[in-house]
């Protein structure tokens, strides 16, 4: 039986890929509030997450769009690491982190509500932050709270971007002489 060593080799193309990531990165997290080119994505998940979780009570609907937000990166996710594909998984993982940013945007509008809502199903439109503060008594921590999301959207795309870098590598058997 002939021994093996193992060579890691640089996916370049995994690498550039997650050198983009650093930068959009940065650019979101700078620039949180203008928005981002995944936003369109993301408001389509969050709007379809009111429409799904409606169906659970009042709550449920109102909080369903930040959890659909979550829940379509995180299944998706999830699909890529049951394939073993774990870079593709970064790079969702990274989606996830800017998820982060726009709904930091959102909670930090909680008590001023000037941002512009989406009103689907007619009616009087509701600001799902402002609701879900006011009716836990917390919409005076409306910024720190938004502060936070931000936060862990940093972190979520710090860790992405060092796994996206680490899965750019590619163990290699190569037999011994």
């Amino acid at each position: 039986m002939a021994a093996t060593t193992a060579k890691r080799s640089l996916n370049y193309l995994r690498a550039t890929f997650t050198v983009l990531l650093v930068i959009y990165g940065f650019i979101c997290a700078r620039s949180a509030e203008e928005g981002s080119f995944l936003d369109r994505v993301d408001l389509i998940a969050h709007e379809a997450g009111h429409l799904l979780f409606g169906y659970f009570g009042e709550f449920l609907m109102v909080i369903g769009g930040t959890l659909g937000q979550l829940l379509v990166p995180v299944g998706i996710g999830s699909y890529f690491i049951r394939k073993r594909e774990f870079f593709s998984a970064t790079v969702i993982l990274f989606w996830l982190g800017q998820n982060m940013f726009n709904m930091s945007v959102y909670i930090k509008d909680a008590a001023v509500m000037e941002l512009p809502l989406v009103n689907i199903g007619g009616g009087e439109g509701i600001h799902d932050w402002n609701w879900l503060l006011l009716k836990f008594n917390i919409l005076a921590y409306d910024k720190t709270i938004g502060n936070a999301v931000h936060g862990l959207g940093v972190l979520i795309i710090a860790v992405s971007i060092l796994l996206g870098f680490y899965f750019s590598f590619k163990n290699e058997e190569i037999p011994e002489e």
